[in-house]
């Protein structure tokens, strides 16, 4: 890396962190700590609730057909954005960056998450439009049309677009790209990249060029298959080190609320890379999810806020928590 590369990094990590500390970090928990006070703990509350709007029924139209995608696709959808760099990459590097008591702050945030992503996934519901394909929504339509603050929603969906592309989509290229080069070692060939990231844009373009529900009908057979091959996998490293369980979450704790920690003024980056990372992973209040909780056909706005809630959990409680407990265990 050139100086010239080494500046522009070192100034954009610092305004980042800047912004991070002073401005987001607040809002995000100051109205995840608002939402779940005015809903009664709804993340808590109707948990229930969640597993069974799962598999409810999808309404139907005059003809008999699905109105749009049911709430378990959608659930797919949003999943399929949650679970994947963030779950392992960004596990990794919390633990390297804020230690193990970083995955504490995680599953904190996870559950402050938890309300704003009921209110953002019910509201997205709310203020749903019809198309030909089915509903279409989200942070862009609610702001319009129930702040009725046009240009704030036309903001949203720039900004929206903008940076899905470049710090999420191509963030899980960039790492799919170097995971593969990694096991394949020395023997890669030089354009092996390229070959990836063709093969990449062509199975994306087949499936995103098909319509929400192409997306859907893919995601609800990938995701669940993806999430499971995972999670036994995870199981079996963390059943074979059984025995460092306690260890694992002893440094978690210690990590979380440690005088070490306190004493040497690491607390707050602990906290800040924990919120960070699992608004990373789990995108609640990030504004993402509710697109896809639009587009379901539901009964009540409220089952989708559910559906949702219960994506961040399964993100940051379960896959995380089982990365989390692979690196921890494994040393």
């Amino acid at each position: 890396m050139n100086d010239a590369s080494a500046a522009i990094e070192d100034t954009i990590s610092a305004v980042g962190t800047t912004y991070w500390s002073w401005v987001v970090l607040p809002v995000v928990i100051g109205l995840g700590l608002y939402f779940t006070i005015r809903t009664g703990v709804v993340q808590f509350r109707l948990i229930p609730a969640m597993f069974r709007t799962l598999t409810d029924v999808t309404p139907r139209d005059a003809n008999g057909k699905p109105q749009s995608i049911s709430s378990f696709q959608a659930f797919t959808v949003s999943a399929a954005s949650r679970v994947g760099v963030g779950n392992i990459a960004g596990v990794a590097t919390a633990i390297a960056t804020g230690g193990p008591g970083a995955i504490f702050w995680m599953w904190t945030m996870a559950f402050i998450g938890g309300a704003s992503s009921f209110v953002e996934s019910t509201l997205g519901q709310a203020y749903k439009t019809k198309d030909a394909d089915g509903f279409r929504g989200g942070p862009a339509y609610y702001i319009t049309k129930g702040l009725r603050a046009r240009w704030a929603g036309i903001l949203f969906a720039i900004v929206l677009i903008v940076v899905f592309p470049f710090a999420f989509s191509s963030l899980q290229a960039n790492t799919i790209v170097g995971a593969v080069s990694g096991a394949v070692g020395d023997d890669a060939p030089a354009n092996l990249p390229l070959i990836l990231g063709v093969v990449i844009v062509a199975l994306t373009g087949l499936v995103i060029f098909g319509g929400i529900r192409r997306i859907a009908s893919v995601t609800q057979s990938l995701v669940p298959a993806m999430a499971l091959v995972y999670l036994i996998i995870g199981i079996v490293i963390v059943a074979l080190n059984i025995d460092q369980l306690g260890a694992v979450f002893g440094q978690i704790y210690a990590g979380a609320f440690g005088f070490q920690a306190i004493a040497g003024g690491a607390l707050g980056t602990i906290i800040l890379v924990g919120v960070q990372r699992g608004m990373f992973s789990n995108e609640a209040g990030l504004g993402s999810a509710p697109n896809a909780g639009a587009s379901a056909a539901v009964t009540h706005p409220v089952k989708q806020g559910l559906v949702q809630t219960l994506g961040v959990y399964f993100d940051t409680f379960l896959v995380c928590s089982i990365t989390a407990f692979i690196i921890l265990s494994a040393n």
